[in-house]
């Protein structure tokens, strides 16, 4: 059996809520420039970056 086990797959940590999460087969192009781990957290930076107060 060819592969490689969960435990041994690269992870980071999202600056958002701060969970490790793990590689995943359809980020393999693109792992280096994923930062979030899932689409609401990505959607949170964005609120978050854009409740700040404008002076």
């Amino acid at each position: 059996m060819k592969g490689v086990k969960k435990a041994d797959l690269p992870t980071k940590t999202c600056p958002v809520c701060n969970r490790p999460f793990t590689w995943r087969k359809k980020w393999e192009r693109v792992w280096d420039e994923v930062k979030y781990c899932s689409d609401r957290c990505r959607g949170g930076a964005r609120k978050r970056d854009g409740d700040a107060p404008r002076s």
